[in-house]
């Protein structure tokens, strides 16, 4: 089936009001493959139907449900591999020695969807000798409530685990559940999550060492992007590090931004003014 033109636009400007997300032209397929399995699991004959219902019904289950279906990304552990890599060998070490006095470190996964990039930053932090006895946080947020919800029962699939897990990790921070897997207890004790709209202001975050910011700003307009990168400023430590994905980049939208080379890949780090509080 082809999605109507008026009910593809209305989808586009929901998305958009609710997530700042922006849905192109040439986006009907994504829309059409997300939310016909809604429409049949409501009895509906076809999108237009279910739509229809999200109409008269703003602020609604069904709307909630579309805008969940339509940023809700898919994801694997240790993704790209490369900032892992880097998180490990260079940053981590960095941080270390400069927070050897509080021991503490704060990690935020913004947009995680179904948690494996959280965990993936998690089994990192555990498996650094270095570490032990440190107090660390792996924060996770997405837009979507039946993400964190699932990320803090932290139950996978055997498919789910085959993407990207090593056996190592496995083994290590996995117990059997079932036909699947789910996160071990000491695992879990290092993450939370909360549902957080990144278009939004940030409120009762606190102050994160590294945030992870991977293949979002991509989906958002450039006004969007230079708001959501200002509200970065105001929760990374002055001499935190933000990780973006591989086709995204701070140039031409915030100038509070640097690039740093890190090994394969890079980060971005606040401007000496923007460290000190300057916009």
């Amino acid at each position: 089936m082809t999605i109507a033109a008026d009910t593809f636009d209305f989808v586009c400007t929901l998305v958009r009001r609710e997530s700042a997300l922006a849905l192109s032209s040439g986006k009907e397929y994504l829309v059409e493959s997300r939310l016909l399995p809604l429409a049949r699991a409501q009895g509906d004959p076809d999108i237009e139907t279910y739509v229809e219902r999200a109409r008269r019904d703003v602020g609604g289950p069904a709307v909630r449900a579309i805008v969940e279906a339509l940023t809700t990304n898919e994801t694997s552990w240790f993704r790209d591999s490369e900032p892992f890599q880097g998180l490990r060998d260079q940053v981590l070490p960095d941080l270390m020695k400069s927070r050897a006095t509080t021991r503490r470190l704060r990690v935020w996964s913004a947009a995680c969807s179904s948690g494996q990039e959280p965990f993936s930053i998690a089994m990192v932090l555990a498996d650094t000798p270095g570490l032990a006895g440190w107090s660390t946080e792996v924060l996770g947020t997405d837009l979507s409530l039946e993400m964190v919800e699932r990320c803090r029962e932290g139950r996978y699939s055997q498919l789910e685990v085959n993407r990207g897990l090593p056996a190592t990790s496995l083994v290590r921070h996995f117990e059997r559940d079932g036909g699947g897997w789910r996160i071990n207890p000491a695992l879990a004790a290092r993450t939370s999550f909360r549902e957080l709209n990144l278009a939004r202001p940030l409120t009762g975050l606190g102050t994160f060492d590294v945030i992870f910011l991977r293949n979002v700003l991509i989906y958002f307009d450039l006004d969007t992007k230079r708001e959501v990168l200002s509200r970065l400023r105001q929760v990374l430590a002055p001499d935190g590090y933000l990780y973006l994905g591989a086709p995204e980049t701070t140039m031409g939208i915030d100038d509070m931004w640097q690039r740093q080379a890190l090994g394969r890949g890079s980060v971005y780090r606040l401007t000496p003014q923007a460290a000190k509080g300057v916009a």
